[in-house]
């Protein structure tokens, strides 16, 4: 599915799923293409922000990476949206934890996407805007993830803008009000998402732990968090 239209940031050369997993690391998506989709036809490479699309189980799906923060993601996600059609997004990244149930590899599922971003303050909206995911996604991804008998945990994620932070106490700030961990996109995911009427969903890796001061290497956050990977192509099913 794709109207061919060319933006600045997406050229299309190749058609574009419905449903699309959007790693921020672009190097993700081609390890996501090269190793679960058959039939694969790379479909942008503006910026190298590398897209393709294939099949999975005979289901057609794309992966496209999105780089890091909401700036990136909310133009990603919107061009995908209003210009492409993509209908499901689903993001698939890393996280550092902030909760001591939480070890690495731990998988979090984000209900909901707090945020420190003035991202929302688009929308003029004369309140306090809580970004969530798609429920019909929440509620398939835990299904998917109970059926393979991996553990995950469902709850609230933060979006931040910061990742090295002068305020030394905002960590200890979030994790007491029960935040699962931290990145940087989710939360403009859900609001164009939900601006749009169409599904999101962001799916996490604990690739560090902020408190217990454990962390994976780079080269194991492009190409070994393959059980969200697996958790996101199923949902195009």
């Amino acid at each position: 599915m794709s109207d061919m239209k060319q933006t600045a940031h997406i050229n299309p050369t190749g058609e574009i799923a419905e449903t699309v997993l959007l790693p921020g690391d672009p190097l993700r998506a081609k390890f996501i293409a090269d190793t679960f989709l058959e039939n694969v036809e790379q479909f942008n490479s503006v910026r190298n922000m590398l897209g393709y699309t294939g099949t999975y189980n005979g289901k057609k799906i794309s992966v496209m990476g999105t780089g890091m923060g909401m700036p990136s993601m909310g133009i990603y996600s919107w061009e995908l949206i209003n210009i492409y059609g993509v209908k499901n997004l689903i993001r698939i990244g890393s996280c550092g934890a902030l909760q001591d149930n939480l070890n690495l590899y731990d998988i979090i599922i984000g209900m909901g996407a707090s945020s420190n971003s003035s991202y929302v303050s688009q929308y003029h909206i004369p309140g306090h805007y809580a970004p969530v995911a798609s429920y019909s996604l929440l509620e398939k991804s835990k299904q998917i993830a109970d059926e393979k008998g991996y553990p995950v945990h469902v709850g609230n994620i933060l979006s931040s803008d910061t990742f090295y932070s002068a305020d030394k106490e905002a960590n200890d700030k979030w994790r007491k009000m029960g935040i699962l961990g931290i990145e940087m996109e989710a939360a403009a995911l859900y609001m164009n998402a939900a601006e749009a009427g169409v599904n999101a969903l962001c799916i996490l890796t604990v690739s560090d732990h902020i408190y217990k001061q454990e962390e994976t290497t780079a080269e194991e956050r492009q190409t070994s968090f393959t059980k969200m990977m697996e958790i996101a192509l199923e949902l195009g099913e």
